[in-house]
């Protein structure tokens, strides 16, 4: 789709760095869609393996984290993202992919020097993947949207943590080289409050229970079930200080919310880019589609939902850049962006008739990606009941009112 940025928002920096992006996923990701190599529960390994390659040839990999180990702003990052998000295996291959990517910048803030040189180096370079342990089972009342409900617990034995729990919708969990584990603490000064720690993977206390069938496959080690029995953790490795968990998660929170409405704006601009371009050749009725105004209408209505999603992505970054934790904003924009796009996939199924819900091109995968993505990071509901919450207390606030003591659990 032709669009026109305006150019005095970005830095010639990120301009580069974003048209090197997106030339490598046009002409070198985008054909390997039809790679057998992708299967129910994601890509192999040996296939994002072999993009990363390609991508740290072409000078792209990892590239919203500089040289010197400095990141892009958000707005800048914004830019990137987008442009990676272009082919569902894009993320992969120039390693901006989640959980990845928001793991990266959450060990990049929190973690210690040794903790970077162990875990984070790796990550940057490509060289493993990573999965974050926070979702329980429902079954078990476990966390979810309310991370207040983690049942996984750890307690201090020596200069061990000892976790015991089930963890559900762990992405990439299967084949990762690197966790990041949530529990609540048992006993001691940070009783009752959540820890981070890092791990290696795998580890035969971390048992996958079973990869989740999902509507999406985009991810490399789908979504697992995974047991934690008797995990001892060297002290060392926790990130940060005991019982701060929650806080360090409100770190990674909003920017990985936003990350995720950025990659996902690549893949609906690339499912109306193939939608319009069908809608161009194909006749029905004496002429092309693109003159029925049913059709017309959709694509238009496509190109307002993209670009209000563009803008939306680029406030929010702004609000970050600022150093604020952006959560009231990072929530507006993951419910804008998210139904959004879900809108603009929806479409181009519909333009494409029959041929939109096979996999003849990839709209239809398109369509599943993002309709999980809905999901993904708190469900709109969720996300909609927290800034209800906030207009409650602005109210009361204005009106001379006692403010609730208790803030709002941040979704996750």
């Amino acid at each position: 789709m032709a669009t026109v940025e305006a150019k005095e928002q970005y830095s010639q920096r990120a301009m580069e760095i974003a048209a090197r992006v997106e030339k490598f996923v046009r002409n070198v990701v985008v054909p390997y869609e039809s790679d057998t190599r992708r299967n129910s529960h994601g890509p192999s390994d040996e296939l994002v393996d072999e993009l990363k390659g390609l991508a740290r040839e072409a000078g792209v990999l990892t590239p919203h984290i500089l040289p010197d180990g400095s990141h892009l702003t958000q707005r800048e990052t914004a830019l990137v993202l987008r442009k990676s998000g272009l082919s569902i295996l894009g993320p992969l291959a120039c390693n901006t992919t989640a959980p990845d990517e928001g793991n990266m910048y959450l060990l990049g803030k929190v973690g210690s020097p040794e903790l970077k040189a162990r875990f984070l180096k790796p990550l940057v370079e490509g060289r493993m993947r990573s999965a974050f342990f926070m979702t329980e089972p429902a079954s078990e009342d476990g966390a979810g949207s309310d991370p207040s409900m983690m049942k996984t617990t750890c307690r201090l034995d020596g200069n061990h943590w000892v976790v015991n729990g089930c963890k559900k919708f762990i992405t990439g969990a299967d084949g990762a080289g690197v966790g990041i584990i949530m529990a609540r603490a048992q006993g001691g000064t940070a009783d009752g409050g959540a820890c981070m720690f890092m791990v290696d993977l795998p580890d035969p206390a971390i048992r996958t229970v079973r990869v989740l069938d999902t509507i999406d496959d985009a991810m490399p080690g789908g979504h697992a079930e995974i047991e934690i029995d008797n995990l001892r953790i060297p002290a060392d490795q926790m990130l940060g200080e005991p019982g701060e968990g929650f806080k360090y998660a409100q770190v990674r929170l909003s920017p990985a919310r936003l990350s995720h409405c950025m990659r996902w704006h690549g893949v609906a601009t690339r499912a109306h880019e193939i939608a319009v371009d069908y809608a161009n050749r194909r006749k029905a009725f004496s002429k092309q589609l693109i003159d029925h105004e049913g059709v017309g209408f959709m694509l238009a209505e496509n190109m307002i939902d993209l670009k209000q999603s563009e803008l939306m992505i680029d406030w929010c970054a702004d609000v970050l850049d600022t150093g604020s934790l952006g959560t009231v904003e990072s929530s507006m924009t993951k419910v804008a962006v998210s139904e959004a796009l879900s809108r603009v996939a929806d479409r181009c199924v519909q333009v494409l008739g029959g041929t939109g819900v096979t996999r003849d091109t990839m709209v239809e995968a398109f369509y599943r990606e993002v309709r999980a993505f809905r999901i993904y990071d708190g469900p709109t509901e969720v996300h909609k009941w927290s800034l209800a919450k906030k207009i409650k207390r602005d109210w009361k606030h204005a009106q001379g009112g006692d403010l609730e003591t208790a803030p709002a659990m941040e979704v996750r």
